[in-house]
């Protein structure tokens, strides 16, 4: 074998081992942008299904506490904006908006013990309820997969050639107000 055609085969084997990384790269950052698309679209189903309940609760809460108007329409106005969000950064907002609108809710509620022992009521707590716990896994399984696909896309080799092909990190879905969450909420019985 002459040095040429040696040289020729081992240049063979580097485009061959090259080409192969590259489509293993491409078709793995494809399998992880899917999975990310997919857990965004598990967090909007259960923030719709969340969206669809708090029309049942206003109107079981009203039934009680009619003269309660602002913290309906705040209720309303969050229910609005979080149907309405795009994207981890708007829905982090409405969703602030949202906890702070079922928390006057919940506020009103127990001012009326009749309201508390409304079975409707009750039912629709738990599924509230439900439906948080539902959100909370939805954002933590978004975020892993949010956590595979930019850590792929930013390791070295990687990170030299696959924003050519289109690829570009997500965003997490954080809190849009840390201040809200750096003391545990007080509780008074």
């Amino acid at each position: 074998m002459s040095g040429g055609l040696i040289a020729a085969l081992i240049a063979v084997g580097v485009l061959v081992l090259l080409i192969g990384y590259v489509w293993i790269t491409y078709n793995s950052l494809v399998t992880l942008r899917v999975r990310v698309d997919e857990a965004w679209s598990d967090i909007t189903v259960q923030l719709k299904r969340r969206a669809d309940l708090i029309p049942s609760l206003v109107d079981t809460v009203k039934g009680y506490a009619a003269h309660e108007k602002g913290v309906f329409e705040s209720v309303t106005k969050a229910r609005a904006e979080t149907i309405s969000a795009q994207g981890p950064a708007e829905a982090s907002v409405a969703e602030n908006h949202m906890q702070e609108a079922l928390k006057s809710i919940f506020a009103v509620a127990e001012a009326y013990p009749q309201l508390q022992a409304s079975q409707n009521f009750l039912q629709l707590q738990g599924e509230l309820v439900d439906t948080e716990n539902k959100i909370q896994a939805a954002r933590r399984f978004y975020n892993g997969g949010v956590r595979e696909y930019n850590t792929k896309i930013q390791v070295f080799p990687n990170t030299v050639f696959v924003r050519a092909m289109g690829f570009t990190e997500r965003e997490f879905f954080e809190v849009d107000d840390v201040a809200s969450i750096s003391e545990p909420p007080r509780i008074q019985f």
